[in-house]
């Protein structure tokens, strides 16, 4: 099975990206790192007191997301999709099979670092760089409709997630591995399609 990662700050494009690949290429399915957030009374409390605690890996249910991808790796199918609620901070499952799955993305602000844990499986890491200002925009946007925030308060989240995200992989470069790339403009889905599945 061919495996993608898709990092890049809060508001990058990575969610986008992952449904362009998808639609060229009909036979993959997205595991998006926001919708394994830890549930219950500890992360509620914790989200109050640690500032710009959903963009820490503190924040990830890393099991559960591993439990998944071990298991679609495996068998080439998905029995369920699962979405984060962070009104509410649940996790809602549904369920929903897909088959004969031949490349799997794993796409989120905790991609890379999920990336890192798998012990010497090929893959291929595709890192986007947006500027701050079109990141920020498509933050408040999203914030406001999706996660129940006003701008004041999206804004500040926003500027901590771009701090926190951009200090842990400070300095970061792409490797001389050819499975390795940074898209920095407008994308060009021929150019990676070719790189991906060529």
């Amino acid at each position: 099975m061919k495996l993608i990662f898709i990092s890049g700050p809060s508001g990058s494009g990575k969610t986008t990206l992952s449904n362009q690949i998808i639609l060229k290429n009909k036979n993959g399915f997205v595991l998006s790192t926001d919708n394994y957030y830890k549930t219950g009374r500890i992360s509620k409390l914790l989200s109050k007191f640690i500032e710009g605690y959903f963009d820490r890996m503190i924040s990830l249910d890393y099991k559960l997301l591993k439990k998944d991808f071990d298991f679609i790796v495996k068998n080439r199918i998905s029995i369920y999709d699962r979405y984060y609620n962070f009104e509410k901070k649940t996790i809602q499952k549904i369920l929903n099979k897909t088959n004969n799955i031949s490349f799997l993305i794993v796409e989120g602000i905790f991609a890379k670092e999920f990336s890192k844990t798998l012990n010497n499986q090929n893959y291929f890491f595709l890192e986007i760089k947006t500027k701050k200002h079109i990141c920020m925009k498509r933050v408040l946007q999203r914030d406001s409709k999706e996660r129940g925030k006003d701008k004041k308060q999206a804004e500040k989240d926003f500027i901590k997630s771009w701090d926190i995200y951009h200090e842990k992989f400070k300095p970061y470069s792409i490797k001389n591995n050819t499975n390795e790339f940074i898209i920095r403009k407008k994308i060009d889905m021929d150019h990676i399609m070719k790189k991906l599945f060529n």
